[in-house]
């Protein structure tokens, strides 16, 4: 494969995607953490939405808690694997809803694997929930980086069912 190739417009364009995203998602990071200290002060916005510290030794939805450094090290390598190859898909983009997609879920995966480097855990904040007299539910607690990873696989989704490219009926 030539670097060239590697390098593409397209390429570039998602990977300058995948840095805007891992920029935001850290600097409302450490916003939150050490300027607003979540922690301390929880924020309650109105009858839905709240901030709240939550420290997520685990993957998405907090599944696969692990505690030691070998569980860090093993979700950390997996992470690495899985950026290594969307950054490969991103190299063969041949649109910008590709490349978009492929970056905003890259963008979205480094935010996450630099808060497990640096802290141990990922740092979600955002919970979305509803409550009665009777009766609450909480949907998971998230951060911006899953929101990205979340909004590129739509992305990817929507390209394919839908997208110009999409396998059409005879």
């Amino acid at each position: 494969m030539r670097a060239s190739y590697l390098y593409g417009p397209l390429t570039f364009f998602g990977l300058a995607v995948a840095a805007i995203a891992c920029l935001i998602d850290q600097a409302s990071k450490l916003y939150l953490l050490f300027v607003f200290d979540l922690a301390a002060n929880p924020v309650h916005l109105g009858p839905f939405f709240d901030f709240v510290l939550t420290r997520n030794t685990g993957i998405s939805y907090g599944l696969f808690q692990t505690q030691g450094p070998l569980g860090h090290g093993v979700l950390l390598g997996f992470k690495a694997l899985a950026v290594l190859l969307l950054w490969l898909w991103l190299a063969r983009a041949k649109d910008r809803l590709t490349a978009l997609s492929l970056g905003l879920i890259i963008g979205g995966a480094v935010g996450n694997a630099i808060d497990r480097l640096a802290y141990g855990w990922v740092a979600d904040f955002v919970l979305f929930h509803v409550s009665t007299a009777n009766w609450r539910f909480n949907w998971y607690v998230f951060n911006l980086a899953d929101v990205t990873i979340v909004a590129g696989v739509m992305g990817l989704l929507y390209e394919s069912l839908a997208g110009e490219r999409a396998q059409k009926a005879p």
